[in-house]
C-alpha cells in the first residue's frame, strides 16, 4: 500500500497547520487581498478527436478549494459533448514514490444551464521539485471510452481567506477543511462557506493504477463547526467579535455560517468540529481573557485569515 499512502503527506500538513508559529503580523497588515472572479482555461488535454478544457478561477490551480469547469469539444466539428460519462482523479506523486490524492469530484456531471461539466478539487499541496500533480480523466464518446492524463502545476494560494487544513480526528479518521468564501471579506458580518471532507480508507486491495477506490473522499455529513474568530496578534489581545454563527451543512453539501470581522487585519478562525452525536472530533476551547501584548492562544483546529 506504499503507493497509496496519502496520509504521510496529510499528517505533515496537519502538524504544520496545528502548530503555533511566530508570525510577523505587522508585515502582513496592509497586504493586498486578491480576488478572482473570472474562470479561464487552466489546462487542456486532447485524445483522438476530442479536446478537454478545464477552467478554474484566474486560469490557475491553487492549493485549497478549486471549482472546476470541464468542456469537451469534438475538434472535427466544434460540437460540445454534453452526454458523456466523465471521471476526474487528481494524483500527487512524491520523491519517495508514494502517490496520493485530495478531496475531489470523481464523477463529474454536466450542468445544462451553464453548459459545462461541474467539479472541484481541493489540492492539499503546492507543486514542488519533489511533489508533482497529474490529472487522470476518462470520458465516453460514440460508445468508446477515452482515458487521458496530464501533469499540471498547483500554485501557492496567496489569499489567506481561502486557506485550508488537513488533520487526523480523535476518531482516527482523516479530514480536510477548505475555506471557499468570502474571497474578499468586509468589516461586517460575512457569510462563511467551507468544504469539509473525509478520506475513505480503502476496504479492498488496490487494483490497476490509478484505482479510484484507493483515493476516495466524501463530504462529511451532519457535522457542526463551532466557530470562535479571534485577532491573535499581541497588539489585538486575542479579542473576538459578536454575532458569529457556527457552520452547519447546507443542501449543497458545503458548510455555511457567519463570521463577523469588526476590523481589518489578521484573524484566526478557531474551530471545534463535532459529529452528528455531538462528540468532539477535533478542536479545543479558546481562552476568553483579553491579553494585550501576548499572542493569542489558538484552538488545536484553526485556519488563519487576513484582509
Amino acid at each position: 500500500m506504499k503507493s497509496y499512502n496519502f496520509w504521510i503527506i496529510a499528517l505533515l500538513f496537519a502538524v504544520t497547520s496545528c502548530t503555533i508559529d511566530k508570525t510577523d503580523y505587522e508585515a502582513e497588515i496592509g497586504s493586498e487581498v486578491p480576488e478572482n472572479i473570472e474562470f479561464k482555461e487552466a489546462t487542456s488535454l486532447t485524445r483522438g478527436n476530442y479536446k478537454i478544457s478545464i477552467e478554474a478561477l484566474n486560469g490557475t490551480f491553487y492549493k485549497g478549494y478549486n471549482e472546476l469547469h470541464f468542456k469537451i469539444i469534438n475538434t472535427q466539428n466544434s460540437q460540445e459533448l454534453t452526454t458523456a460519462t466523465v471521471t476526474f482523479l487528481p494524483i500527487i506523486s512524491n520523491a519517495d514514490g508514494s502517490k496520493s490524492s485530495c478531496p475531489h469530484e470523481y464523477n463529474v456531471l454536466y450542468d445544462s444551464a451553464n453548459k459545462y461539466y461541474n467539479g472541484y478539487s481541493v489540492f492539499t499541496g503546492e507543486s514542488t521539485t519533489t511533489a508533482s500533480w497529474k490529472l487522470y480523466i476518462s470520458f465516453t464518446a460514440d460508445n468508446q471510452k477515452y482515458e487521458i492524463n496530464k501533469d499540471v502545476t498547483v500554485e501557492k494560494q496567496s489569499n489567506k481567506n481561502l486557506n485550508m487544513t488537513a488533520f487526523a480526528g480523535n476518531d482516527g479518521e482523516q479530514y480536510v477543511i477548505a475555506l471557499i468564501s468570502p474571497q474578499k471579506p468586509t468589516v461586517s458580518e460575512n457569510s462563511l462557506v467551507a468544504g469539509v471532507y473525509k478520506y475513505n480508507k480503502p476496504t479492498t486491495p488496490a487494483g490497476t493504477f490509478p484505482d479510484p477506490s484507493q483515493f476516495s473522499y466524501s463530504k462529511v455529513v451532519g457535522y457542526t463547526l463551532k466557530l470562535d474568530p479571534r485577532m491573535p496578534e499581541p497588539s489585538m489581545g486575542n479579542h473576538s467579535s459578536p454575532n458569529n454563527k457556527d457552520l452547519t451543512q447546507g443542501d449543497d453539501g458545503l458548510y455555511h455560517g457567519v463570521v463577523n470581522y469588526t476590523m481589518t487585519g489578521n484573524w484566526t478562525l478557531n474551530f471545534i468540529m463535532m459529529n452528528q452525536n455531538g462528540l468532539i472530533v477535533k478542536g479545543t476551547i479558546v481562552p476568553t481573557d483579553h491579553t494585550p501584548g501576548v499572542e493569542g492562544v489558538k484552538s488545536e483546529l484553526y485556519i488563519d485569515t487576513l484582509f
